[in-house]
């Protein structure tokens, strides 16, 4: 007994007899309508013993002719999907209808796919069909498939998808190619036909293509299918098996030894293209060599029929659980998509390879513009990193007049000297100053309502951030830093008068750093919580939640605030700590609200220069190197990450002092740092060190 049926013959049927057994059952009472009625051959032959002895002659005359009716649909591929992904069976009804099999019938989807001409429709016609002509071929130059075409197969149980052909012109290339992965998706079998002398990289690229978007998308759209209860059962998580059907001409196909199978030459040939395939289930290679026409399909149906034996992985199913699963694909993933030709030599072939530090695009100058005294370009926008500070200022006034002044936020104005623009900064922030409409922003100029530059006088642009080239500073990066580099010429200034500062002098200092929430020292009279009043040699404490004034006993308690910015323990009143002991005692709370860190920072880095100008004694004792670590600006070189001189590669030690450059930023020694200059683009405007390498590149 063979699969075809109960009582059909013992020998295995081409797809040709099968057709015609197929053909001869379904259309018996045209068979018989056809048979010429001879009166004179019938009163010669009127014994049923002669008729019977002609009927194998009759029948092998019918064996021989094509009875497929032109006007039976059922004998020809529909249209299920045209080339704009639009479903052209409107119901799982119509479907089956469409096939000419019955709603109970199960079956499974064998697909084909493969380059425009290189005969997919050819290759089902006589795989499934013994030849005849269900799906339509053409010898023109245009592809005469276009979308995707149904058939049934009724004696394999097989519904045929053959699909428009790779590499034709098209304007829907990728419409094209997301219709091709939706039918595989639906398949139990795909068939990639080819017909090269040599296996070409786009199999690889559309299989490995094909294996990852059915393992991202198309295993979990169709598991949610059933979970909904769409199906029968349970889907399978491997995705189809694969025949790579290869016909050549000349050259032999890939070979089968004991060493090496040709699957293994394929699976090794998909890894070193870093083309996975996992998603498949199986995968199969079929060879043929064709020198004289025609092609000899037997080793393909072989293995397709081995395929289809095999159910362990995927069975049968009834079409119109076909039609649903394609219709929930076709539906989800659906919509415009952008169709670009590819550049068969894109620009990165000719452009400069440089890519920007802070957005990873590559520049579009030619490759060796440097050379031509071209600087590195690219017009699409950047994105702003603090590491980089690649934030630049456009003077507003003078855009508005349609010149494109770059100004940068800088230490002093033109009009201050070193010491006094250095103090200036240390209480006031610093200055935005135009070379056409002078000084055009002073940061914290007021104790209150203080606006930002982008405000009324610069307008931001954020600029890339090529290798070797600096970017000029848009803030007080090295704000920390200056005013570090300043305590020596302000306790040298302090050192110079006959008497201390008074505790005036301190309190005016210390309200030009504070933050804008607190009072200032000259409303403050009497302490916020006792009302006792302050002499005028007292020291007012302000809470750093609130910002009252207290005296030192009504303020003795100490709390992290994150929500005014300070993280580590700070003065805070006995009020504010008792009322509201969550927002001041726990240190690992939430997310802290948005503050303005540069205030908070200010009044940090303020403080010592306020003890610098109340006592000089008192900078001395204060720890240094925790000032300069939290100080050090993003693009020095930490201390702790050298060991010896970037120049002479001396070994830093108690003999050896660290030095930066304000340029590069690298850690020197200071022979190899002797020299001063500005560093302008660096934000540092008087002269400072600079290592010896840099002042070479000068």
């Amino acid at each position: 007994m063979d699969r075809f049926g109960d009582s059909g013959p013992p020998f295995m049927l081409t797809p040709a007899d099968r057709y015609r057994q197929t053909s001869l059952h379904d259309n018996s009472s045209a068979i018989m309508n056809s048979i010429p009625h001879d009166n004179t051959c019938i009163s010669a032959k009127s014994s049923l013993g002669n008729m019977t002895s002609l009927l194998p002659d009759l029948t092998n005359q019918f064996r021989t002719l094509d009875f497929t009716s032109p006007d039976d649909s059922h004998d020809k591929g529909f249209l299920l999907i045209d080339g704009k992904e639009h479903l052209k069976v409107s119901s799982a009804e119509q479907f089956v209808c469409r096939l000419g099999c019955n709603k109970e019938t199960r079956a499974k989807v064998v697909s084909i796919f493969g380059n425009t001409g290189d005969g997919k429709s050819f290759t089902l016609n006589n795989t499934f069909f013994g030849g005849h002509e269900v799906f339509r071929t053409s010898s023109e130059q245009d592809s005469c498939t276009m979308g995707v075409w149904a058939a049934y197969d009724p004696q394999l149980g097989v519904v045929c998808l053959d699909t428009e052909g790779m590499l034709g012109v098209t304007t829907h290339e990728n419409q094209r190619t997301r219709l091709l992965l939706k039918v595989l998706a639906v398949s139990d079998i795909v068939i990639y036909r080819t017909r090269s002398e040599r296996l070409h990289s786009d199999m690889y690229t559309f299989l490995g293509s094909a294996s990852r978007a059915y393992s991202h998308h198309f295993q979990t759209a169709l598991q949610s299918v059933w979970e909904r209860g769409e199906f029968d059962g349970p889907l399978s998580a491997l995705g189809p098996s694969v025949v790579v059907f290869h016909e050549t001409t000349n050259t032999d196909p890939l070979p089968t030894n004991r060493m090496e199978s040709a699957e293994d030459i394929l699976r090794k040939r998909f890894e070193d293209l870093k083309c996975k395939i996992d998603a498949f289930s199986s995968l199969r290679y079929v060879g043929v060599k064709t020198s004289c026409p025609p092609t000899n399909f037997s080793t393909l149906q072989s293995a397709v029929e081995s395929e289809l034996d095999n159910t362990t992985v995927r069975s049968a199913r009834q079409p119109h659980v076909i039609y649903q699963t394609l219709k929930v694909l076709n539906e989800k993933f659906s919509g415009e998509i952008e169709n670009k030709m590819t550049l068969l030599f894109p620009d990165q072939y000719f452009t400069c390879p440089v890519v920007c530090l802070s957005c990873d695009r590559r520049c579009s100058g030619s490759m060796g513009h440097l050379r031509e005294g071209v600087e590195h370009y690219l017009e699409a926008k950047c994105r702003y990193q603090h590491q980089f500070e690649n934030c630049t200022y456009i003077c507003k006034s003078c855009h508005n007049s349609g010149r494109e002044q770059r100004v940068v936020p800088r230490l002093t104005s033109s009009s201050d000297t070193s010491w006094l623009g250095l103090a200036r900064f240390a209480w006031s922030g610093y200055v935005i100053e135009c070379p056409r409409c002078g000084e055009i922003y002073r940061s914290r100029q007021h104790w209150y309502g203080n606006k930002n530059p982008e405000d009324s006088a610069v307008r931001k642009e954020i600029q890339h951030v090529w290798p070797g080239r600096n970017v000029p500073l848009s803030s007080s990066q090295n704000a920390a830093q200056r005013v570090l580099d300043g305590v020596t010429y302000i306790s040298e200034a302090v050192s110079s008068v006959s008497v201390p500062p008074t505790r005036v002098l301190s309190s005016w200092v210390a309200d030009q750093i504070a933050p804008k929430y607190w009072k200032p020292n000259n409303q403050i009279k009497h302490c916020h919580n006792c009302k006792e009043l302050f002499p005028l040699t007292a020291t007012k404490h302000h809470c750093r939640l609130c910002g009252e004034g207290f005296c030192e006993d009504c303020s003795s308690k100490t709390a992290v605030v994150p929500d005014r910015g300070w993280h580590s323990p700070v003065r805070v009143c006995d009020t504010c700590y008792n009322h509201f002991p969550i927002a001041v005692s726990v240190q690992n709370s939430a997310e802290p609200a948005e503050v303005d860190d540069t205030e908070v920072r200010a009044r940090k880095y303020g403080e010592v220069v306020v003890n610098t100008i109340s006592s000089v004694a008192s900078v001395l004792e204060y720890p240094r190197e925790l000032i300069k670590d939290t100080a050090r600006p993003s693009y020095w070189v930490p201390d702790h990450m050298v060991t010896s001189c970037s120049c002479c590669d001396v070994q830093f030690g108690p003999k050896v002092t660290l030095h930066h450059c304000r340029d590069c930023g690298r850690c020197v020694c200071q022979n190899c740092s002797s020299g001063r200059r500005p560093v302008p683009q660096r934000g540092w405007d008087a002269p400072v060190r600079v290592c010896d390498q840099c002042l070479k590149q000068d």
